[in-house]
């Protein structure tokens, strides 16, 4: 078993090294690979330094074109399972090794988040919830967080499946093609960590814009089913 561990990066200088050391703590065999997605801080060189290989854009192209590439990379590199997480530190390294273990009965896995009070803001609960029960239905399978960018797939499915999307839009067409593909998906809980704005890591997902991206995924995707 060869596992990769692919990690899109934007201005994360400030947690990255940190999600890094985590993955060398809890997966010591693991090929880390880093994709600075056109950063303007010092993630590049966290990138250059820390991660076994990995790439720079020079422009911001989205976490979806990010992930793609690291994709590419882990493929390459001959990863027989591959792990995605966030450069924001908002997801436990501690928890690597489970996802990865569940690939022996599951195609996917994701990392799901508890929805409580004191882990999440309200509207971040809210949309995640309304999203994952439109992806379920979609998928034909229950994916309690389909938001979740904590995910472990086997190489096969990487393979498989071609997502379409630049940002956060591609990880919502790519668990929704997975399933459709029939692949079985698999939860397994981890802790929610959420970092509000200006204290360390922080996610870049913006409410508007990006969610307006994932509904017209869905919607795109339900057309399809009904016809």
């Amino acid at each position: 078993m060869s596992v990769v561990c692919v990690i899109p990066a934007y201005n994360a200088a400030r947690s990255l090294g940190a999600v890094i050391a985590g993955l060398r703590e809890s997966l010591p065999n693991a090929v880390i690979v880093g994709i600075d997605d056109g950063s303007a801080d010092e993630t590049a060189d966290i990138v250059s330094k820390m991660c076994d290989s990995g790439e720079s854009f020079e422009t911001n192209r989205g976490k979806g074109a990010a992930l793609r590439a690291g994709f590419s990379h882990a493929i390459a590199l001959g990863a027989t399972r591959i792990l995605a997480i966030d450069a924001d530190g908002q997801h436990d390294p501690r928890c690597a090794p489970s996802l990865i273990e569940a690939l022996d009965t599951a195609d996917v896995v994701v990392g799901t988040r508890r929805r409580d009070r004191r882990s999440m803001p309200l509207p971040r609960r809210l949309s995640n919830a309304l999203s994952s029960a439109a992806i379920s239905t979609i998928a034909g399978q229950r994916i309690p967080d389909s938001q979740s960018g904590y995910r472990a797939m086997r190489r096969s499915v990487v393979e498989t499946v071609r997502a379409v999307g630049d940002r956060y839009e591609f990880e919502t067409d790519f668990i929704i093609r997975a399933a459709r593909a029939r692949f079985n998906i698999a939860s397994v809980p981890v802790p929610t960590i959420y970092v509000p704005r200006g204290q360390g890591g922080r996610s870049h997902f913006r409410e508007c814009r990006d969610t307006a991206r994932v509904v017209a995924t869905i919607l795109r995707h339900r057309t399809r089913l009904a016809t």
